[in-house]
């Protein structure tokens, strides 16, 4: 085998083994995620990572989908050109995108603010089809203006309606309602922050000897002042609806929207996982037979 095929060969067979072992095990440990986290309701959720099944609801107003122009919460668009040679023929990616304006879930007991920037989204309304027509510039209403063109393109268009079934998983929190604590010291940071932003101000109010600078005894009325204020400040926003949302995790755990309940993607997640331990076999196999009897 030439050298340089032999290279080709060794890092196909390296990125088959590397990359279809990542796959299997990402797939695996996002199954049991899915399938170890209970459904909470809204209403009594935990702060922190849950799994809400509910209906889908406006929060303001619908959008329009980029490529149909037809309303939706969320939608996630591709247009692909189809290249020609002697050698291969492919579709290529021209241009792609997603909303990410929030949306509501409401399961009876309360209604979540989703926030989708983040997630893996897996939405059932899918359209795709093809057309002579390319995309030139979007128009005033948001839509993409077309022209004709000799070359093939295909285009697919994804959405989230109003009325649908959602399946989410993710990091979940809750403002006002009283439910949320007060970190004392942070607060009370926050809000020395903020008069330290207009100094003059902070002067005006806590300098008693007029020498334009805090001694240790005026700072200490600044820290109680602003520790009164925190107070105040939570005491207000205990008093506010309570309002939940739900967003990506900080931490290294699958964020994912989806119109299929969690059974039925813990079992596309399992059939994902075999393929990708499949692929990582053969990677194996094929460096295997590389090393043994392709190499000098």
């Amino acid at each position: 085998m030439e050298i340089d095929g032999l290279v080709v060969a060794l890092a196909a067979s390296v990125g088959a083994c590397v990359g279809g072992g990542w796959w299997a095990v990402r797939r695996m440990v996002q199954a049991r995620y899915l399938l170890d986290t209970p459904t909470s309701k809204i209403r009594s959720a935990a702060q922190g990572y849950v799994e809400l099944y509910g209906v889908l609801q406006e929060h303001k107003a619908s959008l329009q989908a980029r490529l149909t122009g037809k309303p939706c919460l969320w939608w996630r668009f591709k247009v692909e050109e189809y290249s020609s040679s002697d050698k291969r023929s492919a579709w290529r990616v021209v241009k792609s995108g997603s909303s990410e304006a929030c949306f509501l879930l409401s399961d009876g007991t309360g209604e979540c603010l989703v926030d989708p920037k983040g997630a893996e989204i897996r939405p059932a309304t899918k359209e795709v089809w093809q057309s002579d027509q390319a995309p030139l510039t979007m128009g005033s209403g948001g839509l993409f203006d077309w022209f004709s063109s000799g070359k093939q393109y295909r285009y697919t268009e994804e959405r989230l309606h109003a009325g649908e079934p959602l399946y989410a998983i993710g990091d979940f929190h809750t403002r006002g309602g009283g439910q949320q604590g007060l970190d004392l010291s942070a607060a009370q940071g926050t809000v020395i922050r903020e008069w330290k932003g207009d100094y003059g101000r902070l002067l005006e109010r806590f300098d008693s000897d007029g020498n334009q600078q805090l001694d240790e005894s005026e700072w200490n009325r600044v820290r109680l002042a602003a520790q009164l204020e925190a107070e105040d400040r939570h005491s207000v926003q205990s008093l506010q609806p309570a309002q939940h949302q739900m967003g990506k995790p900080s931490q290294a755990q699958p964020f994912i929207l989806s119109s299929h309940g969690e059974d039925q993607l813990a079992r596309q997640f399992h059939w994902q996982a075999l393929a990708g331990a499949v692929v990582c076999l053969l990677g194996a196999l094929a460096l295997t037979w590389l090393l043994r009897n392709a190499l000098p």
